[in-house]
């Protein structure tokens, strides 16, 4: 009698090393290799760029575009095609004015939850009727925070300052309106609604689906509690399980189960990773749970004194120090300071030293540019 053969069931999802999900993360967000990419469509790719201050966007393409100049993003942001807003965890970002109009409904809820937090500093405050004055005052003309309290203070006296603030910006879509965020130039935060600076309505809330394809992309391989981290949100497993037919999956080193587009990056873990000055806030450190992908354990709190986010670079991929940019009040000089964690190879040095040439190149109009190392150093 014929022995009949078991169904060994599907396979096991393949286990992802730590350097693998690097060299994967590393070319969706195009640091691998610079691309000749539009700054615009860099910025849709990346689903936005971090922008609590107004440099660091600049830097944030500097790092992954071939032949930019930040006189491009300047100009989109002139042009109202791309805005500066708070979406992704409460935290200001650089969007294309489409998804300023779509990505933020999505995030709403994570706004409005945050308002839990001054619910004490907004006791009897009628928010809807907050929301609708704020909207009055901003689409008149754009206005500071500091006018947008007062004129809420006098509805509301016995609130807190910093909570009806906190409140405005939570309920409505404000973007920071031109000049500030311009390169080279200066201006106080100012803020409108984005459909009156963009001209035209946001959308309605969409699913989240069309916007977990786009984290993969620009993330992946990821885990749901991945992408809950990048964005603010939560309870996203539902969207993930309605994408799975169309999605592969891994397991990483500690078993989590990663999901991913079949047809995106995931080159060999061996793939050499030039060195990338990057600047604070950079989502390439703060968007996912487990940051190890790119941040060395030992190194985890390395890169923040107090609330405040250091410059970093990187080094094979990984996290391996902090620089900071030192120009003259003229800008006639510029000097690039290299502070490395740990021990830097003479071939390391060398290759950091022609990478912070070509920062000072395309970011200064200095006529003297200097790099400097400090910090630990081995021949």
């Amino acid at each position: 009698m014929a022995s009949q053969k078991t169904d060994p069931g599907p396979a096991a999802p393949a286990v992802l090393s730590t350097r693998a999900l690097n060299r994967a993360t590393l070319a969706r967000q195009l640091l691998l290799r610079r691309t000749a990419m539009s700054a615009k469509d860099a910025v849709t790719h990346l689903v936005g760029l971090q922008a609590q201050n107004t440099k660091p966007p600049y830097y944030q393409l500097a790092a992954r575009l071939e032949g930019f100049d930040p006189e491009e993003l300047s100009g989109l942001m002139a042009s109202r095609e791309v805005g500066r807003i708070v979406t992704l965890r409460s935290t200001l970002h650089t969007h294309t004015a489409d998804d300023c109009l779509t990505l933020r409904p999505l995030v709403q809820p994570a706004r409005e939850r945050e308002l839990g937090l001054f619910q004490k500093g907004l006791t009897g405050v009628d928010l809807e009727r907050l929301a609708v004055m704020t909207r009055e005052l901003v689409e008149e003309r754009p206005r500071t925070l500091k006018e947008i309290r007062e004129a809420l203070l006098k509805e509301w006296p016995d609130a807190e300052p910093l909570a009806v603030g906190v409140a405005a910006r939570c309920l409505l879509p404000l973007v920071q309106v031109t000049p500030r965020g311009l390169w080279g130039q200066s201006g106080q935060v100012a803020l409108t609604t984005a459909e009156r600076w963009f001209g035209r309505e946001s959308e309605p809330v969409p699913a989240p689906d069309a916007t977990v394809l786009r984290y993969l992309a620009a993330f992946g391989p990821a885990s749901v509690k991945d992408m809950q981290t990048w964005c603010g949100l939560t309870r996203l497993r539902d969207a993930f399980e309605r994408l799975r037919p169309q999605l592969v999956t891994f397991r990483d080193a500690n078993g989590v189960e990663l999901f991913d587009l079949p047809e995106a990056p995931r080159p060999d873990e061996d793939t050499p990773a030039p060195p990338r000055f990057l600047p604070e806030y950079d989502n390439l450190l703060l968007s996912h749970a487990d940051r190890t992908r790119v941040v060395p354990a030992e190194y985890k709190t390395r890169t923040w004194t107090g609330s405040q986010s250091h410059s970093t670079f990187m080094v094979d991929g990984f996290l391996a120090g902090v620089w900071r940019l030192d120009e003259t009040k003229g800008g006639d000089a510029a000097t690039l300071t290299i502070e490395s964690f740990g021990a830097l190879t003479r071939a390391q040095r060398g290759a950091l030293a022609e990478e912070g040439e070509r920062l000072l190149t395309t970011m200064t109009s200095a006529g003297v540019r200097d790099v400097r190392f400090g910090g630990a150093f081995t021949a």
